[in-house]
């Protein structure tokens, strides 16, 4: 596989087409080698327009998806990011590019080490990988943008609250077969504006709230 021109028609035919104009997170795109983040025995599909399977229940999110997510987080050079669900480390590399310092949680310890592995495929990223449970009683600190990988069935304020004055989180809330991906703005700091962005299905946070079931 020519994976140069492969990764250059997935940034062409998948991401822009998604409306992902923004030309850093383009850049990243092109930049960062996806085909070394995917599981051996997916390889072929690394390009390819759809969630790839990492393992435990989980995926890798589609190059749209992860596209949008970018763009929506506007992150600047200084920016200082927080990913809520590292998976394979690919959108924490992307992260680590385009802000000023990443960090990157999961609850599963096999993510975190090969997030970590994966990173070498990138010199210029740095992030700071950590296995621990988001829903934890201890704080996450505080960020200028925080992506959460994983949909919430409800949505919880814990993250928003965790932003910065102008910070931006993105979340994707609710169950299948709709989920509703939203971008928070922190505008004050009691004030929070959310905006609707576009409909998916991904897989919840472990952990998080489950929605309430009525029994008539």
């Amino acid at each position: 596989m020519d994976t140069l021109a492969a990764r250059q028609q997935m940034v062409d035919q998948q991401i822009r087409t998604w409306e992902v104009l923004d030309p850093r997170v383009l850049e990243v795109f092109a930049m960062v080698p996806r085909e070394a983040f995917v599981p051996p025995e997916y390889r072929e599909l690394a390009f390819a327009d759809t969630a790839i399977p990492i393992g435990l229940g989980q995926s890798m999110l589609a190059p749209k998806i992860q596209g949008r997510i970018l763009q929506a987080l506007s992150v600047a050079a200084d920016d200082k990011v927080l990913e809520v669900g590292s998976g394979n480390g690919y959108l924490a590399a992307c992260l680590s590019l385009l802000g000023s310092s990443t960090r990157s949680i999961d609850i599963h310890p096999q993510f975190t080490a090969a997030a970590k592995a994966n990173l070498r495929a990138v010199p210029r990223a740095s992030v700071e990988f950590e296995t621990r449970d988001a829903f934890a009683s201890a704080p996450l600190g505080e960020y200028d943008a925080i992506a959460v990988t994983g949909s919430l069935p409800v949505y919880d304020p814990r993250f928003e609250r965790s932003l910065r004055l102008g910070g931006r989180l993105f979340a994707i809330v609710g169950e299948a077969p709709v989920m509703d991906a939203i971008l928070v703005r922190r505008v004050d700091n009691a004030e929070w504006i959310r905006e609707s962005l576009f409909e998916t299905v991904v897989e919840p946070l472990i952990n998080a709230t489950a929605a309430q079931r009525f029994v008539f």
